[in-house]
């Protein structure tokens, strides 16, 4: 056996975990949860047998939003032991809680766009905004974009239902070396908000508009992004998303688009609207690749997490039938309601496997060097 002990004056009553190349870096493993002996120490004993001989591994507070830093508030290294020394002593003296603390100096650039962007497909006006990577005025760098509905709700404070904060998210991952994505944020339309997000359903909306919303993202508003911002202008580097209804109408806009839209990003999607997922389908002679990261609460009510899955199969037949080729990812979190709180909990591991395929341990990144705003 070897023991790993640790040392940490941040008490607090989430429990620890240990994890590493040892359990494929799983942040929340029940099995390598640690023992308390008093308030700031804790010890795990595993078996030698399970243990690579070059051990490397992190401690966390059951996430990697939880994970442990150092006494400034940055990212550690990977510990590193090897395991004939049968014993390791260890001191955390900070942890991450929900991701943060969150360090100004990485914070996107906050720009309107514009405060009211003509739709032309609808006759109306719409705010929109760009969150721009924190170095975007000292780079010459093209960026990847990631459309995202419901812009009221991703990061001013004061909004009715919470905010996911993307800003700050944003701020960890350019901190990792992953925020290198613009983000356009189109505001909904408050009272035509429901029939905006549907795509053809006029038994949940009188004169569904999704149809032409969709073509406002694809054909009007894009275009002038890619105009006015340094952006990568390929599928590959161009993805949509949002939550509940704005989730379904980005499900519609990558199956309509593909070859617009490779990266959807897609929180608690408003299934019930399409009980039979009657999407519409485009037979492509060559298959556009298509990125799905899915997540749902478990506790959002009792189907949510049913149609998700009855969704995936769905996903599976379309590949089966080569209409698509997708690649999707699904995360199902046991205490999530349907609120911005676990959509902004979630929204650093979208982007890391959306836009930087990332699989493994998400910390096991060079921190950055110091902002050059310093």
């Amino acid at each position: 056996m070897m023991k790993f002990e640790l040392y940490t004056e941040e008490s607090d009553d989430r429990p620890i975990y240990i994890t590493g190349n040892f359990n494929n870096w799983n942040p929340k493993d029940f099995n390598y949860q640690l023992k308390q002996l008093d308030p700031q120490r804790y010890y795990i004993e595993i078996d030698d047998q399970v243990l690579p001989s070059a051990i490397e591994y992190k401690f966390t507070k059951g996430g990697w939003e939880n994970v442990e830093l150092d006494k400034y508030g940055s990212i550690t290294p990977n510990r590193k032991a090897n395991k004939s020394l049968g014993k390791t002593s260890n001191i955390v003296e900070k942890w991450r809680l929900n991701w943060g603390p969150f360090k100004d100096e990485y914070f996107p650039i906050a720009e309107i766009i514009s405060e009211e962007f003509y739709i032309p497909q609808l006759d109306r006006y719409r705010k929109v905004w760009a969150l721009l990577p924190y170095d975007y005025y000292f780079s010459n760098k093209n960026y990847p974009v990631l459309y995202l509905q419901d812009a009221q709700n991703l990061f001013n404070e004061g909004s009715g239902y919470g905010n996911w904060e993307i800003d700050k998210k944003l701020s960890i991952l350019a901190e990792y070396g992953r925020g290198d994505v613009i983000v356009v944020a189109i505001e909904h339309g408050s009272e035509e908000r429901i029939k905006e997000y549907i795509f053809d359903n006029d038994h949940v909306a009188h004169g569904s508009e999704g149809k032409k919303y969709i073509r406002f993202i694809t054909d009007t508003l894009k275009p002038f992004v890619d105009e006015n911002y340094r952006t990568k202008k390929d599928r590959d580097n161009t993805g949509i998303g949002g939550s509940s209804l704005g989730a379904l109408i980005s499900l519609y806009s990558g199956f309509l688009y593909p070859e617009v839209y490779s990266k959807l990003l897609i929180f608690s999607p408003s299934l019930w609207v399409e009980p039979n997922n009657n999407f519409p389908m485009m037979n492509f002679r060559t298959p556009f690749t298509t990125k799905i990261y899915l997540y749902g609460g478990a506790q959002e009510g009792s189907k949510m997490v049913k149609r998700i899955r009855i969704f995936e199969e769905y996903l599976k037949k379309w590949e089966e039938k080569k209409l698509f080729d997708f690649e999707f990812k699904t995360s199902i979190n046991p205490e999530g309601t349907h609120n911005e709180f676990y959509w902004s909990q979630e929204f650093p591991r979208a982007i890391e496997w959306l836009f930087y395929d990332n699989t493994e341990n998400p910390v096991e990144v060079k921190p950055q060097q110091k902002s050059i705003k310093n």
